[in-house]
């Protein structure tokens, strides 16, 4: 049965989380604690797991599991009776959140929405995420196996991330690796996800300024070919007009730039 001193810490974890609320939902600023316990169903999830947990570290059947249900049906977030949670967890809005059996979680951890902490499906014994203290996990991020994801670390929002992530790093992206946000360091426990890099993003604006450098040769090639076709007087066309437009034809008739397939 569950003791008195236990009883204890599981209604002190509950008041920390309810404190966590308070300090990192704009929303909750303002708002009495006796109404974040009674209206966040991330703080209802919490208070179900903790009982949960308490009753199931004790060996307690059955039980564990059934509140954790109810809890997933009530506020939609799953959170197995075995997870590990420390203090000061919060999960903002919280649809849709997954926490597995062998899941590590320290403390001042921020969830958003979507989030799962999840297996991999191969994995046996220790098969969740560890995640250590003062990490944010953006909203939609799967951590999937037994990874770690070091201390103060960020995770950008639909991430899914397979390998252990650095401390105090940002990670985004599917895979997700590790970048750097030059300058933008905020403090506190939640992320600067207006200006998170956007690898994809980049590597389009790298591909659009190979583009343009080249149509820009191109562009010097055929000032080059009209120039000499003037000065010889033999009305030599635009080499863009000689082949129809096409810079692609353009490049591939033009001495400098390749041989003609066509033999031309």
């Amino acid at each position: 049965m569950l003791g008195f001193g236990l009883i204890a810490r599981t209604a002190a974890e509950i008041r920390r989380d309810v404190a966590a609320a308070h300090s990192r939902d704009p929303a909750a600023r303002g708002v009495r604690s006796a109404e974040v316990l009674a209206t966040w169903p991330g703080v209802h999830a919490l208070l179900a797991h903790r009982v949960a947990h308490a009753l199931y570290d004790t060996g307690v059947p059955l039980l564990p599991r059934t509140i954790a249900a109810v809890a997933r049906s009530l506020t939609g977030i799953e959170i197995h009776p075995a997870a590990k949670i420390g203090d000061g967890f919060f999960i903002d809005h919280g649809m849709g959140v997954v926490i597995g059996e062998t899941a590590e979680i320290g403390d001042d951890v921020t969830l958003y929405q979507g989030v799962t902490l999840g297996g991999t499906g191969f994995a046996t014994g220790k098969r969740h995420p560890t995640v250590q203290d003062n990490v944010t996990i953006g909203s939609g991020a799967k951590l999937l196996g037994p990874i770690t994801v070091g201390h103060g670390a960020k995770v950008g929002a639909n991430s899914v991330v397979i390998h252990d992530v650095p401390a105090n790093s940002t990670v985004v992206g599917n895979p997700g690796h590790p970048v750097r946000v030059e300058g933008r360091r905020p403090e506190g426990p939640d992320a600067d996800w207006v200006h998170l890099p956007d690898p994809i993003a980049d590597a389009i604006r790298g591909l659009s300024s190979r583009i343009a450098a080249l149509e820009g040769a191109v562009d010097a090639a055929q000032a080059v070919d009209g120039a000499a076709g003037r000065a010889a007087g033999a009305g030599v066309r635009p080499l863009r007009a000689a082949t129809g437009g096409s810079r692609e034809s353009a490049a591939s008739g033009h001495p400098s730039l390749g041989p003609n397939p066509a033999g031309g």
